[in-house]
């Protein structure tokens, strides 16, 4: 399929399904205003601190309470109204972005960042929980790299405006601009029906047994061992390269804010590049290809950052990244989504996020001393390492990957069917994809 076909497909996708459409604006405000503040946030604690500990803590903090909600809060997502959760998240985030400017301290805008980061952990699972309830199931792939693909747009975009702005005015217009794109959410969330962000809120067998349901369906499925697995690797990496990029763009490469902008937006360029190109050939080519290919080029891209001699060699292997992450974003999405029934899906995911971020926040804990200690270079060449690792426990883990009668936790009811794709060796056509981002705060962590 054509360029042109591609997009035109998702244009269309986007124009007929009225819920996938208020998701998309959701999406398409949120994000523009978080990337335009997570800037921001970075350079006013790199200034006001200038320790890599500080930043990392920062980084920490975004994602730390998502680990507590996968971990011990994960059932909620399946017994409570997604829309309601999505909703009350965005106006926590609203809040806690006016109150950023008042911040005076580092340890203020780090605990700040932490509430936000609760309401992040319960967002992000319920949007992709959701999401096959909104489309048809031969649509999936498409609406998972067309909402991926417009938070990568925002990805890219956002940290350049971001750095322009902070570079121009400091950073509490961010702030300001990301509270008001959280409204703005908040109203197009609302304007979808609560049942067709949810099949049924869950029967519940006791939260704690809900809890225990959760984690046996994700060991028993190989292809979600293999999302845990080399995504768990992967944020190992990521950590080494979100704690140390700061200080690669303005200390070493001496590129100023502007120039961290650009590093920062040439990943999420790749993403967008990345997430839309592989949502045209994930139905057509096997599972492991797409996403331990797509992490290998993630490795070969840190270690051309790590040798970049300026900012925008840096950034052009920074496009590699992006590339590499969001086709792998995709495939861990979709597998998830395919694998799952929907009254478990909310549980699913947040145990796989939590537990992804829970091995980010180790390493980000790590990373800020070791930046410290051997500079941002090494930092980003043992991230390409790390990768290298990842996409080669990704083919191994995902090769052998097979669909299965039913989906896990419904006993191959409707929607929750299993749907993995064959290995190499099966017919023409066969093949496909896997999970979120974190995380895209993981995402790109």
């Amino acid at each position: 399929m054509t360029a042109s076909g591609t997009l035109g497909r998702y244009l269309s996708l986007v124009r007929r399904a009225s819920g996938f459409r208020s998701l998309f604006v959701a999406t398409l405000a949120s994000s523009l205003g978080s990337l335009l503040a997570v800037i921001a946030l970075v350079v006013e604690v790199e200034r006001e601190t200038g320790s890599g500990t500080w930043v990392g803590a920062l980084l920490i903090a975004e994602f730390l309470p998502t680990i507590a909600i996968g971990l011990l809060l994960g059932p909620l997502l399946d017994r409570l109204s997604r829309r309601m959760l999505m909703i009350a998240a965005d106006l926590v985030r609203l809040v806690v972005f006016c109150a950023l400017p008042f911040a005076g301290s580092a340890s203020a805008i780090v605990a700040l960042a932490a509430v936000a980061g609760i309401a992040n952990g319960f967002f992000r699972p319920a949007v992709y929980a959701g999401l096959p309830n909104l489309v048809a199931d031969e649509d999936l792939p498409s609406a998972n790299a067309v909402l991926q693909g417009v938070e990568n747009v925002m990805w890219a975009a956002g940290p350049v405006i971001g750095g322009a702005l902070v570079a121009a005015s400091g950073p509490d217009l961010a702030y300001w601009i990301n509270a008001a794109t959280f409204a703005v959410s908040a109203v197009f969330v609302a304007r979808i029906p609560a049942r067709s962000l949810q099949q049924s809120e869950g029967l519940t067998n006791g939260h704690w047994r809900d809890l225990a349901e959760g984690f046996r369906l994700v060991v028993r499925s190989r292809a979600l061992v293999a999302v845990l697995v080399a995504w768990s690797l992967v944020m190992v990496g990521n950590a080494a390269m979100n704690v140390s990029e700061v200080f690669l763009a303005l200390d070493v490469l001496d590129a100023g804010a502007f120039g961290y902008g650009v590093l920062f937006g040439s990943i999420g360029l790749g993403l967008v590049v990345g997430s839309l190109a592989v949502g045209a050939v994930v139905e057509r080519w096997p599972v492991w290809t797409l996403y331990a290919g797509g992490i290998a080029l993630m490795a070969g891209g840190a270690v051309g950052a790590a040798l970049a001699p300026t900012i925008w060699v840096a950034s052009a292997f920074g496009i590699v990244i992006g590339v590499g992450n969001g086709a792998a974003i995709v495939c861990n999405a979709l597998l998830v989504q395919r694998t799952t029934a929907d009254h478990v899906r909310g549980r699913v995911f947040t145990i796989l996020m939590s537990t992804t971020f829970g091995v980010l926040g180790a390493a980000m804990a790590v990373a800020g001393p070791l930046t410290d200690a051997v500079g941002p270079r090494w930092m980003w060449a043992g991230a390409g390492v790390v990768f290298a690792l990842a996409a080669a426990a990704a083919a191994v883990l995902a090769r052998d990957v097979r669909s299965s009668a039913g989906g896990i936790g419904d006993e191959g009811a409707g929607r929750g069917q299993a749907w993995v794709p064959l290995p190499a060796a099966a017919a023409p056509g066969d093949g496909a994809p896997v999970e979120p981002q974190a995380l895209r705060d993981g995402d790109r962590t």
